[in-house]
């Protein structure tokens, strides 16, 4: 048995097709069209690359679009007095900041501030605790993603064991809370493994789904899962350069070593990172519902 590969290119753009019907229609029906800002203090080149694809995206699916680029020695007054007057702008529907903000910037400060019914990267508390309880208006990214993975891969997750490796606010807890909900996509039975977690293989030789977001290689080895597992590889980590300097990349999951065990499995890169972008459209299309109330 060789792994089936879940490419997370193939499902992004499947679900970009869906979204591009929904804008038209919103257009249409009711005059409406979603926008979406981005907000990047400083100059740091990958946040730089981000911000433009998701710039790109968001014109390519009808989505209006502004972009404010901050210099980095803005101050935290100016950059929340920013966010505030957004906040009010009846043209935004969903407000994204590019972090990490330089270090003498308050990230969590700046998180706090954004109004939660724009709040399309899911961090704001109140989203945060709205996906505790099972009443979500926006999850994050990354994790939905995940979750749309693991639905168009014809995986099974209603009764199914989950190993989740990680526990960051970005992915590890929201994906748990996502999966463990009395709803369609879920009803899993989860466990969440650290860095302090005993015998990680204990747990991931019984998981019948491993997500993987532990930030080091080989986290997890083919002598670590059962045959048949389900992984999302979330992990994407540099070691080293080809003799063209061109990064090499991989996950947290040795892939060599169970592809041969695993039904199915996210290759890095190509597989949950394609997602991130299109979930965050995703979010943007339901804020603007949300703020006309169009169910």
């Amino acid at each position: 048995m060789t792994a089936t590969l879940i490419k997370g290119a193939e499902v992004a753009a499947q679900i970009r097709e869906e979204l591009k019907k929904e804008i038209a229609e919103l257009k249409a029906k009711y005059n409406i069209v979603p926008g979406l800002v981005t907000v990047l203090v400083g100059s740091d080149p990958a946040s730089q690359v981000y911000v433009g694809q998701k710039e790109k995206t968001a014109k390519e699916l009808g989505i209006y679009s502004e972009r404010y680029d901050i210099p980095e020695n803005t101050t935290q007054k100016d950059l929340i007095a920013l966010v505030e007057k957004l906040n009010k702008d009846p043209k935004i529907n969903g407000i994204l900041c590019q972090l990490p903000l330089p270090k003498h910037l308050n990230e969590e400060d700046l998180v706090y501030h954004i109004d939660p019914n724009k709040d399309v990267d899911g961090l704001h508390p109140v989203n945060q605790g709205k996906l505790m309880i099972g009443e979500a208006d926006f999850i994050p990214c990354t994790p939905r993603g995940i979750q749309q993975l693991l639905i168009r891969s014809k995986t099974q997750i209603e009764g199914a064991n989950v190993v989740v490796i990680g526990r960051s606010n970005l992915v590890g807890k929201p994906i748990l809370n996502i999966l463990l909900q009395k709803a369609p996509g879920a009803n899993a039975t989860v466990t969440l493994c650290h860095t302090k977690t005993k015998d990680l293989a204990f747990y991931t030789r019984n998981a019948d789904i491993i997500i993987a977001a532990a930030g080091k290689p080989k986290t997890v080895t083919g002598d670590m899962v059962k045959p048949g597992v389900t992984i999302i590889d979330v992990g994407v980590n540099e070691i080293g350069k080809t003799a063209e300097g061109k990064r090499i990349l991989v996950g947290d999951v040795d892939f060599e070593g169970v592809k041969e065990k695993a039904r199915a499995i996210t290759p890095v890169p190509g597989g949950v990172g394609p997602m991130t972008i299109t979930m965050l459209m995703m979010n943007t299309v339901k804020a603007a519902k949300k703020a006309h109330n169009i169910k």
